[in-house]
């Protein structure tokens, strides 16, 4: 399977949401779909998603891929979430508003509702604060609470640690109904503990959790998680000389949104920018910048310095 890119905005992605795994794998479908076509999301423009590239990702028939992908459609289709804006407003919006079922040739075709259209990054531009991975590293999840889970923790790639996520938040954002997994025992056995062990198993990363209370109650949990050595290249012996033949040969494409996103802030880079450019305008130009060799060598320490090594 090809390096497919999720991309979502971190708003989207924190937000409160209950999703069946078949409805989470449509959506994270037509997020790449949408980038790997190059047409984007529109709230007017409907979305193909055709039943043999679900079986091909997710391991499945193309029988079997289109009757999910119907009972996921089917379901969706009445779903809400919500989250906080940027005036830190409550908002509740639908997943999608209108589906076409095309029988005769498996597929389907979607449009979603602007809320989300605006939560999802197209494949040449940059939000301001991100979360992106590849959907190879959750198609093999066993739950959609491990492949929520691998999203919320993802979006702190960087750091490789979480703030403490208040408990409620934490299972609202997982998709956990009021009357689920009341008891603490319950919630750590059947939830966070299975979530846990089945993104060490098939993931890139390696996750551990801290429990945080108040009095005797536990009131959030904060992760650690670093990726596995045998998962991605490990440069972290690389010397020098080594560092600036890393600089010389060609960054993915969720390296260069991410350091190009990051490079942007920069008080050192005002001598690139175009005056009244936005932050985003001047993210996407870096990011095209980073695709030649020489452009990365000559930011190389600009690069060092957000994390690029």
């Amino acid at each position: 399977m090809k390096n497919d890119l999720v991309v979502k905005t971190n708003r989207l992605n924190q937000a409160f949401q209950v999703l069946s795994l078949a409805e989470f794998h449509l959506v994270q479908l037509a997020i790449v779909d949408a980038r790997d076509t190059g047409t984007g999301l529109t709230t007017d423009t409907p979305l193909r998603i055709d039943a043999l590239r679900y079986a091909d990702v997710f391991g499945t028939t193309r029988q079997n891929a289109y009757m999910r992908m119907k009972e996921a459609e089917d379901t969706l289709f009445n779903r809400r979430f919500s989250f906080f804006d940027e005036d830190g407003k409550l908002v509740k919006s639908r997943w999608i508003s209108q589906v076409r079922y095309l029988d005769s040739e498996g597929a389907i075709e979607i449009v979603f509702t602007p809320a989300v259209v605006q939560g999802i990054s197209r494949i040449n531009g940059v939000k301001e604060f991100f979360t992106q991975y590849l959907l190879s590293q959750t198609s093999q999840l066993k739950s959609i609470y491990s492949s929520r889970l691998y999203e919320l923790l993802i979006q702190w790639r960087s750091s490789g640690t979480t703030p403490i996520i208040n408990l409620e938040d934490f299972r609202a954002q997982l998709g956990i109904e009021d009357n689920q997994y009341r008891l603490m025992s319950d919630f750590k056995k059947r939830v966070l503990d299975l979530a846990i062990n089945d993104i060490n198993d098939k993931t890139d990363i390696k996750a551990t959790y801290k429990q945080h209370k108040k009095g005797r109650s536990i009131s959030g949990f904060s992760f650690s998680f670093k990726n596995k050595k045998n998962k991605t290249q490990s440069i972290e012996k690389l010397d020098r000389s080594e560092n600036l033949d890393l600089f010389s040969r060609q960054m993915t494409d969720s390296q260069r949104y991410l350091f190009a996103n990051k490079l942007s802030e920069l008080p050192e880079m005002s001598k690139y920018s175009q005056g009244t450019e936005s932050y985003e305008q001047f993210a996407v130009r870096i990011a095209e910048m980073l695709k030649d060799s020489e452009k990365r060598k000559e930011l190389s320490s600009l690069l060092e310095k957000v994390g690029f090594k």
